[in-house]
């Protein structure tokens, strides 16, 4: 018997998930604590979930939003910010990045 097994779907990341892989990176954001490698192991985790079109772009307005909501946060630090951890990332992080763009 030939048994053809197919991938699951590929759930897109929750702003919840999001969230959490980004919040040890606030204090560094607001400019009143180090780049911790807690902080980047969230942005590494959330770069590798990054793999499909959907997953990128709520990626994207998750932290769109949070860069929008959060108080003190620095948009420079912000921008910045996957590179200090040695990911490339698709899209800014910014209350202005247009994440329809990113496909």
């Amino acid at each position: 018997m030939l048994v053809v097994a197919t991938p699951m779907a590929q759930s897109i990341v929750s702003c919840d998930q999001v969230i959490s892989n980004v919040s040890p990176c606030i204090m560094y954001l607001r400019s009143i604590g180090p780049l911790t490698p807690t902080c980047c192991n969230g942005i590494k985790v959330l770069n590798s979930a990054a793999v499909t079109t959907p997953n990128r772009q709520q990626i994207c307005n998750c932290l769109k939003n949070a860069a929008k909501s959060a108080s003190g946060i620095n948009p420079t630090l912000a921008a910045g910010l996957p590179g200090k951890c040695g990911v490339n990332n698709p899209f800014n992080i910014s209350p202005s990045t247009n994440c329809a763009l990113y496909v």
